[in-house]
Parts: C-alpha cells; structure tokens; sequence
C-alpha cells in the first residue's frame, strides 16, 4: 500500500461522489498504485455502476462539481464503454460507464474501502484489478499487471 497523494479536484469529487451515495470504484493508475506499483498517471478513472438511481446520483455530483450534465452526457454515463472526461491531463477525471473482463456487481462486493489523502474511496479489490489489467491487454495494463504484488 503507497502513500497516494491526491490533487483538491481530485478530492472534492471523491467526496463529491460519496455524499451523493454513489456506487463507484477506483480502478485505473490510482488502484494500480495503492496496490504496490505506484506510477506516473494523467486521470483518476472512476467506474460507476449503471442502474438507473445511480446514474441520477452521479448526474447530482457532476453538478455539484460544476459539470454542466447534457443529455449526451448522460446518456455515455449508460452506455458499456463509454468515458465521461473532465478536465486535461494530469487532472483529467475520467468516469466509466465499464471495464474489461470484470462486472460491476462482484467487484462492488468485494471492493476496499480505503482512505487516500483524507478522502473514504470504494477501492477495487487486487484480484479484481488484475483481472481487469489482463482482459483490457494494452501493453501498460500488463506492464502493471507484471509489478502489482501477490495479494
């Protein structure tokens, strides 16, 4: 487990989700990095689960952020594989409607509630995490998955 050091914006939207009672998992360069391979990352990327209460939660958040939520917007918030971005790298949040090789539902049971930098984040678990990094397949998702450590 790294020390991770998170940007304001960063913070205010992780609280932003978890007043608004989101059902949302950390996944991405973030989870790698809390899981024992800290790297370089230009987002934090954040997986939301797709049931329609939900969807209206996370619709709240990004108001409450300051994102004005088009009706396209909220329509890539249902859609499998569609990305949400806000911002530019190195502060780009990127919210994900899904991931490779996982499903929402198991890895929300088994998540991790951890605290990062003053902030309660639904974590994904290790196991869950690796075997999304093995079915996304781009080479810096098995570079990953080759340093993150045995659980």
């Amino acid at each position: 487990m790294a020390t991770i050091r998170l940007p304001n914006d960063f913070k205010e939207f992780l609280r932003l989700l978890n007043s608004n009672e989101v059902h949302y998992l950390l996944v991405g360069g973030y989870a790698v990095g809390y899981h024992g391979f800290p790297r370089a990352t230009v987002d934090l990327d954040v997986w939301i689960a797709q049931d329609p209460a939900n969807i209206d939660r996370v619709a709240n958040a990004l108001r409450e952020f300051g994102f004005r939520v088009s009706p396209t917007d909220r329509n890539a918030l249902t859609r499998a594989r569609q990305v949400l971005r806000m911002g530019v790298p190195p502060l780009r949040i990127e919210v994900l409607a899904g991931v490779s090789g996982v499903e929402f539902s198991e890895c929300y049971a088994r998540r991790k509630i951890v605290n990062l930098d003053g902030v309660d984040v639904s974590l994904i678990a290790i196991d869950d995490l690796k075997r999304n990094k093995l079915a996304a397949g781009r080479s810096k998702d098995l570079n990953d998955l080759e340093h993150l450590p045995e659980p």
